[in-house]
């Protein structure tokens, strides 16, 4: 089980940096949820999954589950959602000044090829 998230979180990492590295800015935005997804996951495998135990630490408990995984995975949902949305909003408002989607050289007009200068 171990192998399946590692290899998972992997392949998200990999699939995020490659949709990251992409020319256009939806790519972008698919690159940087996916990656916030793999981030997500990995925080919440570093902490093991123990059954039946009370989350904080009692006299009477032996074991306990660690919370603090929990937490970090809710606070990188919600910073994740805001990077998303500021995001969407920088690469409409890339589109809507230069009237293409192209996330290099946004300032200057490339000539495409077939295309007259």
């Amino acid at each position: 089980m171990e192998f399946l998230v590692a290899s998972s979180v992997g392949i998200m990492t990999a699939a995020g940096v490659y949709l990251l590295l992409r020319g256009r800015t939806f790519p972008v935005v698919l690159g940087l949820a996916l990656l916030s997804y793999a981030i997500n996951a990995f925080l919440f495998a570093m902490g093991r999954l123990t059954i039946h135990q009370p989350p904080l630490v009692s006299a009477a408990a032996s074991g306990y589950t660690d919370p603090l995984p929990q937490a970090l995975v809710l606070t990188a949902i919600v910073i994740s959602f805001g990077m998303t949305a500021v995001i969407v909003v920088m690469a409409l408002r890339a589109f809507l000044e230069s009237g293409d989607d192209d996330v290099d050289l946004l300032g200057e007009r490339r000539t495409r090829p077939g295309q007259a200068q």
